[in-house]
């Protein structure tokens, strides 16, 4: 079958530029916000574990608020809602093209749709991530827990050596289906104007009225970005297994 037939205008070069744009913008998104939300969660899975109430209670509240509405709202929330209440300059030098210039490689600071997609992304993502590595430190035995400390294992060295190994291995397989996730997700920021891929194929599309065509490339696109998350979940599955469990 001839490709020519199938993907017609979406071949050329000008909507070819487009979509390459947005599928590197959706690799943006996904770098950045996959160690960040991993981080913030991990810390916040340690503060609802804390034994201060208030910081375990605080940190549960924001937990659920943040599970328990949706994306999309809280992406607005940081776009529109965030933004009314900050002083003008600050708006006005977030809005603001500004470049560094780091070993003689030109920077362009991010635009402002950019980083609120990423930030909103990110402590929404966090929120799951964070849920995912508790459950794996719950998932450790006590017994565990006590016999390290019978070998004179202080507090820390216990959660070093002992419950945080296994709590990682634990979660591994629910943390990289949240970082799929996180993949598909990343569509969401169009609402607020990142251009990324899902934003391309739209503006092809509008160009271009091939519907199927334009989405289609885009679906391929974030099939790519999955199947390397899942190769790599597989390799990592296969090298660090939980304990007893079938390889």
């Amino acid at each position: 079958m001839n490709p020519q037939s199938i993907f017609g205008d979406l071949l050329q070069t000008q909507y070819q530029i487009w979509l390459l744009k947005g599928f590197l913008v959706t690799l943006e998104v996904t770098v950045l916000v996959i160690p960040a939300a991993s981080f913030l969660g991990f810390l916040t899975a340690i503060a609802r574990n804390s034994r201060w109430r208030a910081l375990a209670w605080g940190t549960a509240s924001l937990v659920s608020l943040l599970r328990n509405s949706p994306l999309l709202v809280q992406l607005f929330f940081w776009y529109f809602g965030a933004s009314a209440v900050l002083p003008d300059g600050v708006r006005d030098w977030l809005n603001d093209t500004h470049v560094a210039v780091l070993f003689g490689v030109p920077i362009e600071w991010p635009s402002y749709e950019f980083v609120c997609g990423v930030f909103g992304l990110v402590l929404y993502s966090a929120a799951y991530v964070s849920e995912e590595i508790r459950a794996g430190m719950r998932g450790v035995p006590k017994s565990q827990r006590y016999a390290a400390q019978a070998l004179g294992l202080r507090p820390v060295q216990v959660f070093r050596y002992v419950i945080l190994p296994q709590a990682f291995r634990i979660s591994l397989p629910t943390l990289m289906g949240q970082y799929m996730n996180i993949v598909k997700n990343s569509s969401l920021t169009m609402a607020i104007g990142v251009m990324e891929i899902s934003y391309a194929s739209r503006q092809v599309e509008s160009v271009t009225f091939k519907t199927f065509q334009a989405f289609g490339m885009a679906t391929l696109f974030y099939i790519m970005i999955i199947a390397v998350i899942e190769v790599l979940a597989q390799f990592l599955q296969r090298h660090f297994p939980v304990a007893g469990a079938r390889r």
